[in-house]
């Protein structure tokens, strides 16, 4: 399909550069293709009573690393050019690949020290060398310590990788460390949030309960290409960045047996449906998986396990944005998004929500 179909224009004061307090206050638009009241204006703390008794939540139990490092490189003479990293994936105990600004700075053999301005560090510098260089800063990092020593110093010195539409517009602080991490989290590996589990609360899920929604979770660790459009002209020129995740064999089960007593599975954001859809069979049921998942979803896609999706606001052009398409319908959602725009509804990564039927 045509990548422009996909468009569609924001106002830059619709993107949210803080999330809500508390969480479940975010609005909630529910979209229902083929109901006579297409959409309705809610409230997250509206979820329970939208869903059914016997319905299944699955969430994203992953946990962004504090991955975002600004140094400088040493060891070529008096000039320290300032270096940003944002590490992306763990390749053993001390090495990770890294995406760095300014890549063309760097050659293999640099080493890059990453400081903690204003913090109160344990540990000495924290250096890294430069094994290999790709395309676009991509780069492979070596750095001087390893394993748990390493996971400290990363906490000590590393900010929270938020999405460039925020970050380019205020400073990064230590209240993303908390807002950018979901309560779910608990599984380190992203470097970027599964937004959807941002809006819940202990309260929320108490009231899931009460209602008789049970919750499971899943891992996937959702890496960078998250945030990126799609630049190609044609859908079918993009690929996919693989992203490693997890369904255990007792969730699986559980997730079939809400299937077959009439139950709904609905999945909270993009990354748990695409799991989820990465670990069904082509009858439709969920399987154990563990594994690197690439899936695009398109307007075309057959959905064989996931009835219902909460996932926020997405950006133009992205591979997000496609995906709620595909649920939902390319017409449908341009106008859920057109009335969420008029509404005044906050978008992106600290925005509000949408529960969206097939």
């Amino acid at each position: 399909m045509r990548t422009d179909l996909f468009d569609f224009t924001l106002p830059e004061q619709r993107i949210a550069l803080r999330p809500v307090a508390p969480r479940d206050a975010a609005r909630l638009l529910v979209v229902r293709p083929h109901a006579p009241a297409e959409f309705e204006d809610r409230t997250m703390r509206d979820l329970p009573a939208q869903l059914r008794r016997g319905d299944a939540l699955v969430v994203n139990d992953t946990k962004v690393l504090p991955a975002a490092l600004r140094g400088r490189r040493i060891g070529r003479g008096d000039r320290e050019p300032e270096i940003t990293a944002t590490l992306i994936k763990r390749l053993d105990g001390s090495r990770w690949r890294a995406l760095a600004k300014p890549g063309k700075r760097l050659a293999i053999g640099d080493v890059v020290r990453f400081g903690a301005e204003g913090r109160v560090c344990l540990l000495e510098q924290l250096d890294a060398t430069v094994e290999e260089k790709g395309d676009a800063g991509e780069i492979t990092l070596a750095f001087a310590f390893t394993d748990a020593v390493l996971d400290q110093a990363l906490e000590e010195r590393g900010d929270m990788p938020l999405p460039p539409y925020i970050a380019s517009r205020r400073a990064v602080d230590d209240r993303d460390r908390s807002d950018y991490q979901t309560m779910f989290a608990r599984a380190e590996g992203s470097v970027a949030a599964p937004t959807a589990g941002l809006h819940f609360t202990e309260n929320l899920t108490q009231a899931l309960n009460d209602a008789g929604i049970a919750l499971h979770r899943v891992t996937l660790h959702v890496g960078p290409g998250t945030f990126l459009p799609v630049k190609a002209d044609d859908t079918e020129g993009h690929r996919m960045h693989p992203e490693w995740g997890s369904v255990g064999a007792a969730t699986a089960a559980a997730l079939n047996a809400v299937r077959q007593s009439g139950g709904r599975i609905v999945a909270v954001g993009s990354t748990a449906l695409r799991l989820l859809e990465s670990a069904a069979s082509d009858e439709g049921a969920l399987v154990p998986f563990a594994g690197e998942t690439a899936l695009f979803i398109t307007p075309g896609y057959r959905f064989r396990t996931v009835d219902a999706m909460l996932t926020n606001f997405h950006l133009p052009r992205s591979t997000l944005f496609m995906l709620v398409c595909a649920f939902c319908g390319l017409d449908v959602m341009r106008r859920a998004y057109e009335h969420a725009i008029a509404g005044d509804y906050r978008f992106y990564s600290y925005g509000d929500a949408c529960l969206l039927f097939r």
